[in-house]
């Protein structure tokens, strides 16, 4: 398969193909997903996977894969053919959906898109804020105070605790600011650094982990229990909204958006496996057969190591920032295609900003142990239908219209009507399983 399109630098008068566009690289593209992917869901997936044990988690983990990687690469198809029929080499996802589905679908994926980005906000607002509350009150004891600090925030920090839904404000507050005031560039390079830390301190924490882990512990099975996995790893495994990106990045050429986006979603799978294996080995029998536990938590307060404690919530607090900085710019997007641009000019960003922030961190206040939910409810309803059922649908029309509406299409996932028939029916299946677990049709 041949690019669409090149890309083109300034060469004197005329313009030429760059050969080594650092943007246009395989490893450039791949690290764009792999970053995207690598983030806050990882956190929850222990807690989840651990009713149901290693083998079992780990084979729906790579069977979560396999679907994640054939549905950004029907993504990538739709969007390949969207470039192609509009001559435009920058659409993005919904621009795709519109254009393929028409102003219908394409509303109905922005609802759809709109309630992901929310239900992770709240999710990593509630989370990255309890981490931030505590780390704050563990630095409180450190200096052995037995006040608060300053009278004035006498009602949010003594000795005994910190209050969480106050470090859910503060988190949303530092990240709104950082964000609000934040330059596109500085932006950039602190996301640089965050996913640095996030790295070095996953490294650091499978070293101290390993120690602990007991290969016993990996026989545990229950299969029965594993379709409850799927909605998180959904979450887990998401990216295609950097799919387009991708695309145009290596120039419409399908054999190297294959490459990236393999290899790009396989570096994270390889993270998630040894992360998963390692935190269940580590579990001793008695906290393993208790129900409702986060095994991170368990780590996190643990004596195993005085190191363990800081490097699990230094990786959970860096690994929900980098996700967060992700999905309130990708609601950003949105928001400033919904509302006019003289109402833009008008009001300037900061109404866009508030419509952002503000109703995840009320939503923090009404449940704050809705981190787990939340992210469920995405993966089962929202990701479902936008990553699942729609990737398949669109390029399902292109596919197979009349060869006198379309160009041909090039197919990036083989299998025919057989493959995308299975790919909209697993989605389904997601979404009617956990639609009637909600209405305690059947059991959570």
């Amino acid at each position: 398969m041949k690019s669409l399109f090149s890309n083109l630098a300034p060469a004197g008068a005329t313009a030429e193909h760059q050969q080594n566009n650092p943007l246009g690289s395989v490893l450039s593209s791949a690290a764009l997903v792999a970053g995207t992917i690598i983030g806050a869901g990882i956190l929850a997936l222990p807690a989840v996977t651990l009713p149901a044990g290693v083998l079992p988690s780990t084979v729906v983990m790579v069977g979560v894969w396999l679907y994640m990687l054939a549905s950004g690469l029907l993504v990538a198809e739709a969007n390949l053919q969207a470039m192609g029929e509009s001559g435009r080499a920058d659409i993005g996802l919904l621009t795709t959906i519109q254009q393929t589905l028409g102003r219908s679908g394409a509303i109905a994926a922005g609802v759809v898109y709109v309630f992901i980005h929310y239900a992770l906000l709240v999710a990593y607002i509630t989370r990255g804020g309890d981490i931030l509350a505590m780390a704050l009150a563990q630095i409180i004891q450190w200096f052995g105070l037995s006040q608060p600090v300053l009278p004035m925030i006498s009602p949010v920090v003594s000795l005994s605790g910190v209050s969480l839904w106050w470090g859910h404000v503060l988190f949303a507050l530092l990240f709104g600011v950082v964000l609000y005031w934040g330059s596109e560039r500085f932006i950039g390079r602190l996301n640089a650094v965050l996913v640095a830390i996030v790295v070095m301190a996953f490294g650091l924490l499978l070293a101290l982990i390993l120690g602990q882990v007991e290969f016993s512990r990996w026989q545990v099975q229950h299969w029965e229990v594993v379709s409850a996995l799927v909605p998180t790893m959904f979450v887990a495994f998401v990216y295609q909204n950097v799919v387009p990106v991708v695309t145009t990045q290596l120039g419409g050429d399908g054999r190297r958006i294959r490459q990236a986006i393999g290899l790009g979603s396989l570096v994270p799978l390889l993270m998630f496996a040894s992360w998963n294996a390692f935190i269940l080995g580590s579990l001793d029998a008695d906290t393993a057969n208790m129900s409702g536990i986060d095994p991170i938590e368990v780590l996190r307060q643990g004596q195993a190591h005085p190191l363990l404690g800081v490097a699990v919530s230094v990786f959970s607090e860096f690994a929900i920032a980098t996700s967060f900085i992700g999905f309130v710019f990708g609601l950003l997007s949105v928001f400033q295609d919904i509302f006019s641009p003289s109402f833009r000019e008008k009001a300037g960003p900061l109404p866009l900003y508030l419509l952002i922030f503000l109703p995840p961190l009320m939503l923090s206040f009404a449940d704050p142990n809705i981190f787990f939910e939340a992210i469920e409810l995405a993966g089962a309803f929202g990701n479902s239908v936008l990553f699942g059922i729609i990737p398949a649908v669109m390029a399902w029309k292109y596919r197979y219209r009349p060869a006198s509406e379309t160009r041909e299409s090039q197919p990036l996932v083989p299998g025919g009507r057989v493959v995308l028939t299975v790919m909209i029916g697993v989605a389904s299946a997601v979404v009617v399983q956990n639609a009637l677990r909600y209405a305690e049709i059947i059991p959570k």
